[in-house]
C-alpha cells in the first residue's frame, strides 16, 4: 500500500490541532461542523439528471429539504481525472453548473452534499478514483468543490465494481486524507460520507474492507452511510427491522475499528438511506408511509447523523404499484410526504 501522505508529515506537525485519523468527530470537530451541517441532518438525494419536475433549489424550496444529497459526480471517460456532473461534459465543476441553484440554498440557511460515483459510474470505469491514476488529481477535484461551492461534506457512493477496486480504493483514501490536511492548513471545515451498499446484517466484507483502508490511510470519514433498500433476497422484508439491523451491524464493524470511541459516537457516524415506496426489487421491498414515521423516531432515539432517501424526485404518488421508477415512489401518498416526515429529523442541537 502507497504511503504518498508522509511527504506531509511537516504540514501535519503545523496543524497538529486538526483531527486526521479515521474516528468519529469529538465534540469539538462537530462544534466546527455544525456551521456548515447541522449534527443531527435529513439530506436526501437529488437526481442532478433529472430536472424534468424542477432544479433542485425550487424542488428543495417545495419539499421542505434544506439540505440535499446530489448525485453524482463522475468522469467522462475511464482514465480521466477531470469530473463532471454525471459525467457531463458540459457540466463542469463550476459556478455555471448548479452554482446559483446551491447558493439559493444556502441562503435560505440549507446546503449540499455532492456525491461521486453511484452505480452507473462505479461499473463503467468512470468513478473518479477508478478512473484517474493520480492521488493529488482526486485531491485537486475535491477541493475544487470544496471552494467552487463552499460545501461542507462530500459523499463517496462506492459500490458495483468500486467497492472491490483496491487500487481505487486506496487512491480515494488518500485522496480523502491529503484534502482534509488542505482544508485544515486553509482554516476551512470539510466531511467525507461514504455511502456504501449493505445486507440487512451490516456491511459486507468489501464495503468494511474500504473503511479499513480508510484507516490505514489516514482518512477521517465523519459518516458511513448505510443503502438500506434492494437487498435483492429473494423474500417478503421488513424494511424497518432490516435498517435496525443493519444500522447494529455497522455500529458492532465500526467498535471493532474503533475500539475507544463511545457509543454515542459511533451512532452519530452511522447514516442510513431509505427508499421511498416499491424499490427495484418489486414489492416485496415495499418502504412505506408508515414505516417512516418509524424510522425517523428510531433514528432520532439511537442519535444517528444522517438520515436520507433516494431520491426526492419519487417523493410523490403518481404511479401507484411500480417498481423502482425514477420519478414516483409506487405508493399511493400525498407529494412530499417522506420529505415533510424526515425533515424533522434536522437538528442543529448537540445533543444526542
Amino acid at each position: 500500500m502507497r504511503r504518498s501522505l508522509l511527504i506531509l508529515t511537516a504540514l501535519a506537525a503545523a496543524i497538529a490541532t486538526a483531527a486526521l485519523g479515521l474516528a468519529p468527530a469529538s465534540a469539538s470537530a462537530s462544534s466546527r461542523a455544525a456551521s456548515g451541517l447541522p449534527r443531527h441532518v435529513f439530506a436526501p438525494y437529488f437526481e442532478t439528471y433529472n430536472t424534468t419536475d424542477g432544479g433542485l433549489a425550487a424542488l428543495s424550496e417545495q419539499s421542505g429539504a434544506k439540505f440535499l444529497s446530489l448525485a453524482f459526480l463522475q468522469t467522462a471517460q475511464p482514465g480521466s481525472c477531470t469530473a463532471y456532473w454525471d459525467g457531463n461534459t458540459s457540466q463542469p465543476i463550476s459556478q455555471s453548473s448548479f452554482g446559483s441553484d446551491i447558493s439559493a440554498i444556502q441562503a435560505a440557511g440549507g446546503n449540499v452534499i455532492p456525491s461521486f460515483g453511484g452505480f452507473a459510474a462505479d461499473t463503467t470505469g468512470t468513478e473518479l478514483a477508478d478512473s484517474c491514476a493520480s492521488v493529488s488529481g482526486i485531491a485537486q477535484v475535491f477541493e475544487s468543490l470544496i471552494t467552487t461551492y463552499h460545501v461542507p461534506r462530500i459523499d463517496l457512493d462506492v459500490e458495483g465494481d468500486s467497492i472491490n477496486n483496491a487500487a481505487g480504493i486506496n487512491r480515494r483514501n488518500e485522496a480523502i486524507a491529503q484534502t482534509e490536511l488542505w482544508a485544515a492548513a486553509h482554516h476551512d471545515r470539510i466531511q467525507f460520507s461514504y455511502t456504501l451498499p449493505t445486507f440487512p446484517t451490516g456491511l459486507t466484507a468489501a464495503g468494511l474492507a474500504v473503511l479499513q483502508n480508510a484507516v490505514a490511510d489516514a482518512a477521517r470519514i465523519s459518516v458511513v452511510n448505510l443503502l438500506t433498500f434492494d437487498y435483492f433476497l429473494g423474500t417478503q422484508q421488513d424494511m424497518v427491522a432490516d435498517t435496525e439491523s443493519a444500522a447494529a451491524g455497522l455500529f458492532a464493524q465500526l467498535q471493532s475499528l474503533h475500539p475507544d470511541e463511545s457509543g454515542r459516537q459511533l451512532w452519530h457516524m452511522i447514516g442510513v438511506t431509505e427508499m421511498p415506496g416499491i424499490d427495484d426489487f418489486g414489492t416485496d421491498e415495499t418502504f412505506s408511509a408508515a414505516d417512516a414515521i418509524t424510522i425517523v423516531n428510531w433514528a432520532r432515539s439511537m442519535g444517528i447523523g444522517t438520515l436520507a432517501f433516494w431520491a426526492l424526485q419519487r417523493d410523490n404518488g403518481n404511479c401507484p404499484g411500480t417498481k423502482g421508477a425514477g420519478n414516483c415512489s409506487g405508493l399511493t401518498q400525498p407529494t412530499w410526504y417522506f420529505s415533510h416526515t424526515f425533515e424533522p429529523f434536522t437538528h442543529r442541537g448537540f445533543g444526542r
